[in-house]
């Protein structure tokens, strides 16, 4: 029997949220009260609620799901409305800059971009990258995984198309991430996940480019088992499994 350290996305993981919803209006007029923020709510926000309607989609979502592919250099972003639906594609960005190779990030400064689960932690109105969301690593596994001294951190989702080891994007596509994420975080997701995962492994090129990288690496192979059944569930079922870390730092996928 597997004992379980804690668990990710769910209840017993505490961590101290911004406290922008305490704020009079909610989160979304707390970031409006940013300049730059304010600016792009203006701009897009009507026509994003044009696209959401074009997809059949009620706008806004109240929760959604990032999920990212670093071989094919895509970022996607499912919406719903409840948990009783099944996520639905809204777009897919393409990830416009690449730093590091395949594999998880392990310590400060190896300029990798993190694998495995994690959620969005922070919101950057106004960054050196136009916007950004921060994600959580070092997460509970790395902490036990990486570097004890030096795992790095300040890991984001960001505009401005550079990185060394964040995942960029395009401002626009920033600029509309941030706003459908505010408007889940009002609507009561403080997890908001983050899925970041190798290759997409349902596409025989890139499947053949894993196998051929890293087919004698048995160390990053026995990490990939651990998180791809993350994707096996979620493209069958359309729904995120828990993600549990056991005391080794492993991933345990449970439906």
């Amino acid at each position: 029997m597997i004992s379980f350290q804690r668990i990710l996305f769910i209840g017993i993981v505490l961590f101290v949220v911004q406290f922008a919803t305490a704020q009079k209006g909610g989160f979304v007029e707390w970031q409006k009260s940013n300049s730059n923020a304010k600016a792009v709510f203006k701009q897009k926000e009507d026509t994003l609620k044009k696209q959401f309607a074009a997809a059949g989609i009620t706008w806004p979502a109240s929760q959604i799901y990032i999920r990212s592919f670093k071989y094919d250099s895509q970022m996607e972003l499912w919406v719903r409305i409840n948990a009783k639906e099944k996520f639905k594609l809204f777009k897919t960005y393409k990830i416009c800059a690449l730093s590091g190779s395949l594999g998880p990030k392990r310590m400060e400064g190896d300029y990798q971009v993190p694998e495995g689960f994690y959620y969005v932690n922070l919101f950057k109105p106004s960054s050196t990258y136009h916007m950004a969301l921060g994600i959580n690593y070092p997460n509970i596994s790395d902490e036990i995984k990486s570097d004890s001294i030096h795992p790095g951190g300040d890991i984001y989702i960001h505009g401005s198309c550079v990185t060394v080891g964040c995942i960029p994007i395009m401002d626009n596509q920033i600029e509309e991430l941030y706003i459908i994420a505010s408007y889940a975080r009002q609507s009561g997701q403080e997890f908001i996940p983050v899925h970041i995962f190798p290759i997409r492994f349902n596409v025989a090129r890139s499947v053949e480019y894993f196998n051929r990288v890293v087919k004698e690496d048995s160390k990053y192979l026995d990490f990939v088992k651990q998180i791809k059944p993350a994707f096996d569930y979620f493209e069958e079922n359309k729904k995120i499994p828990f993600i549990l870390v056991n005391k080794k730092g492993e991933y345990v996928v449970s439906h």
